[in-house]
């Protein structure tokens, strides 16, 4: 049984399956919402509910309070950023209702750990992309789908426009880019919040010719396939799902240090790593890779070895069976205390 959002994309995608709930909370704690939820987990009697997302996990630990402790499924959360736990009384209360923590790569699984989240409640499931899709799909022409000059080297970076993603340094970063490689473009695929605040950067360094805020773009994974370098600026990242698409389309990688990309990237092997907050280190290793094509070329195939390996879906999928399989045999913990009234 899938729960989600009523106006969501993912009930959109779902639709036209049997097994849809359309609901979700309209805050973090909201009664009403829980209520009509335990509704259903009475009526389905599941051995595992695995929440998604913070509000998720609130609606499923207000619903599994109204629950016999005899009839109470084990509660699963996913952990895929890397944020600490909050720690208001209502957040402790929820995360104490949690039976396990599935995170997607080591470095979050640390984190829950010292928020914590027993150690042995805590699984590592790293992420999974269909590789063989990415691999099967046509690569756009990158400068004639985005009036470049034809041949222009290209560098692009997917993510949501917020301040983790780091991307004001990659646009601090570009200005050395272009100076050795006046052609370079570089192309950042995503919306947020700090749009403006990157649109009025890029205007101040003068970069409005070489660095693109190409906005959301439903054939993203094509454009993808089409780039000369993908970069990942983030200060803080949970594992970095576009990295390995950028990997299973066969592309090297800049990244970061910060969080669960090490755990993608293999430093010199299927891409180069600096350090967070440094768009001198992010600059010198774009331009390493922009001016060695063989050796972009030995990344991205190496990248695509290591993802096909460790990071496929089907792998994921069945760790996360396992996750499930393992917690639902667990003895059932005791008390359901009703949870604290927000102030």
């Amino acid at each position: 049984m899938l729960v989600a959002h009523p106006e969501g994309e993912l009930a959109r995608r779902a639709s036209e399956g049997h097994d849809l709930v359309r609901l979700a909370p309209a805050h973090e704690v909201d009664f009403a919402a829980a209520f009509r939820f335990a509704r259903v987990v009475r009526d389905l009697s599941p051995d595992v509910i695995h929440a998604h997302d913070p509000h998720a996990v609130s609606m499923a630990s207000m619903a599994l309070s109204t629950i016999a402790t005899e009839r109470r499924p084990r509660l699963i959360i996913a952990r895929r950023v890397d944020f600490h736990l909050k720690r208001n009384a209502f957040s402790r209360w929820k995360y104490k209702q949690v039976d396990a923590a599935i995170c997607s790569s080591n470095a979050i699984r640390g984190m829950v750990i010292d928020d914590g989240i027993p150690e042995d409640s805590a699984f590592t499931v790293h992420e999974g992309v269909q590789v063989d899709r990415i691999q099967a799909l046509p690569a756009a022409d990158v400068c004639r789908e985005l009036w470049l000059p034809p041949g222009s080297p290209t560098v692009g970076n997917i993510a949501a426009l917020v301040a983790h993603k780091g991307q004001r340094y990659l646009v601090d970063a570009a200005p050395a880019v272009v100076r050795a490689l006046p052609d370079a473009h570089i192309l950042i695929f995503g919306e947020g919040e700090l749009r403006p605040a990157l649109t009025r950067q890029i205007k101040h360094l003068g970069l409005e010719h070489r660095v693109s805020l190409a906005g959301f773009r439903p054939d993203i994974l094509s454009l993808l396939k089409g780039l000369d370098l993908f970069v990942m600026s983030s200060i803080t990242e949970g594992l970095g799902t576009s990295i390995l698409d950028a990997m299973a389309a066969s592309k090297a990688v800049v990244g970061t240090t910060a969080g669960g990309i090490p755990e993608a990237v293999e430093h010199g092997i299927t891409g180069l790593l600096v350090p967070p907050h440094n768009a001198d280190a992010l600059a010198e290793a774009m331009l390493t890779l922009l001016r060695d094509g063989t050796l972009r070329r030995r990344m991205g195939e190496a990248g695509l070895e290591r993802v096909r390996r460790m990071f496929n879906v089907d792998r994921m999928v069945d760790e996360t069976l396992a996750v499930y399989a393992l917690v639902a045999g667990r003895p059932r913990a005791a008390g359901n205390e009703s949870p604290p009234r927000p102030s």
